[in-house]
């Protein structure tokens, strides 16, 4: 990726961060002004006062002549507001109606007044904390509402995990047990490093790659490995993601993941790759119905096909595919032209399982007498993520053993584990039973010693595993 890009990338970046923190920014600085303003109305309105008897106000305006106790007094319909000569300030409850009090205080307060209610101030104060806590959930509300507008606005928007140039840390260093798949993809990350090289002779680079095997054998993996060794950008999408109750949302998001990759090949000056995990999801083969669910789809691997047939190949997109079931995916969708690669990634043969064991180890600390070309040859069958499934409940069984490193006791007991299950040591089983078990796997036990092509015989037991599993033969 160039300069310019970087700095585009990074721009994104903060303007998203920078977007979303001043939001909260603002957000802060309102409740912190309607609070400031109702405080500081609050002070000047409400100031400290005294609060008085009638009959002690009563006696000191009587006295009020002779003592000038009391400088100041507002009369405004029951409550009385005054001031005493030292400063001070107090109020009073009074009959509203009470002509001798009102002309007590005319004969002996100087500074006497009549004040006329003031509606809009005792409104305001009593309406001012409801009014502060409706505006702060209105604007909880609006920015709820403006994410929800966003949110239908981009309702046809593709959501792929996006991984930037350099992002991706994972090479062919990382994936064994495929040497196969690898060397067919090795012309795919040649042509995302230098496309020119191979556009140069008129030829065209395959427009997408369709990975077929059963789960767990690394098609994933393949694809971030890809990414990884051609340092290009990385869209991951499920098919599944495309695919909504709503007509036309699927196609809608097709060219958005399209016209995405497109423009960040453009910018970055280099390749692009676009994976699609799980494509028969949307790519199932077509037939005649009727129903939205169908049209919908139908209609998304319309824009597919569309989109793959469309796109220039020199805007260096290459689109990967992983599924574990290709028989079900539309023919148009395997035609040349579209996926031109057909890769089998296949559960690894012996040499493979002892590379993929390898890999997963280096992370395991293992005792020095443990061979991984015997746990390779003891593991028929296994896929990659059964492998590192195997490693990972080693290193656990090593652990609560309080054991400093993961010995051969521990990876047999694995493999046990992943092939059958947990030990169920508490299923209570008759004699009778357990002897129909035992006849069941001797039968399995002498096969296995007299047929030489089968694998060899390592262990028979009748100790219940897993849901359902009475015995197993190794």
């Amino acid at each position: 990726m160039n300069e310019k890009s970087e700095r585009d990338y990074k721009k994104k970046g903060r303007y998203v961060k920078r977007s979303g923190r001043r939001n909260n920014i603002n957000l802060l600085i309102y409740v912190i002004i309607m609070i400031s303003l109702f405080i500081s109305l609050d002070r000047y309105y409400f100031r400290e006062f005294t609060t008085l008897k009638y009959g002690e106000f009563y006696r000191m305006v009587e006295e009020n002549r002779r003592t000038d106790k009391i400088s100041k007094a507002i009369k405004q319909e029951e409550i009385v507001y005054g001031k005493f000569s030292d400063g001070s300030r107090f109020k009073v409850v009074v009959p509203q109606d009470d002509p001798e009090l009102l002309k007590l205080m005319r004969e002996n307060i100087d500074d006497f007044s009549v004040k006329a209610p003031s509606n809009w101030m005792q409104f305001l104060f009593a309406v001012a904390p409801m009014l502060l806590l409706f505006l702060l959930f209105w604007l909880f509300i609006y920015r709820g509402a403006a994410k929800e507008g966003r949110r239908i606005f981009s309702f046809g928007q593709s959501r792929p995990i996006q991984a930037a140039p350099g992002k991706t840390k994972v090479t062919f260093k990382d994936v064994a047990g495929v040497d196969e798949a690898k060397e067919e993809l090795q012309e795919i990350i040649e042509f995302l490093k230098d496309p020119k090289k191979f556009q140069r002779l008129g030829g065209r680079i395959p427009r997408g790659v369709l990975l077929m095997g059963p789960p767990g054998c690394g098609k994933t993996l393949l694809a971030k490995a890809v990414s990884g060794e051609a340092n290009v950008s990385f869209f991951s999408i499920s098919g599944s993601d495309f695919v909504e109750m709503f007509v036309g949302v699927g196609a809608s998001r097709v060219r958005d993941l399209f016209n995405k990759a497109k423009k960040t090949a453009k910018l970055s000056g280099k390749g692009c790759i676009i994976f699609i995990d799980e494509i028969d999801a949307v790519g199932r083969q077509r037939f005649a119905g009727i129903g939205g669910g169908h049209d919908e789809r139908e209609q998304t691997l319309n824009q597919l096909l569309s989109e793959m047939d469309g796109f220039d190949t020199q805007t260096g997109v290459v689109l990967i595919a992983a599924t574990n079931r290709p028989d079900v995916l539309d023919p148009a969708l395997l035609r040349p032209g579209r996926f031109d690669r057909q890769i089998v990634v296949d559960k690894p043969d012996i040499k493979g399982r002892e590379a993929i064991l390898k890999v997963h180890a280096k992370n395991v600390k293992l005792a020095k007498d443990v061979s991984l070309k015997v746990i390779a040859r003891r593991t028929p069958g296994f896929s990659g993520a059964d492998l590192a499934n195997l490693v990972n409940e080693a290193a656990l069984l090593a652990a609560r053993r309080n054991k400093d490193a993961v010995g051969e006791e521990e990876l047999e007991a694995s493999i046990e584990r992943v092939m059958a299950g947990p030990e169920r040591k508490s299923r209570v089983i008759s004699d009778y039973e357990k002897s129909l078990v035992a006849y069941h796997e001797s039968g399995h036990a002498l096969l296995s010693v007299l047929i030489k092509e089968v694998d060899p015989l390592h262990k028979v037991s009748i100790i219940p595993r897993g849901a359902s599993s009475l015995g197993y033969t190794l």
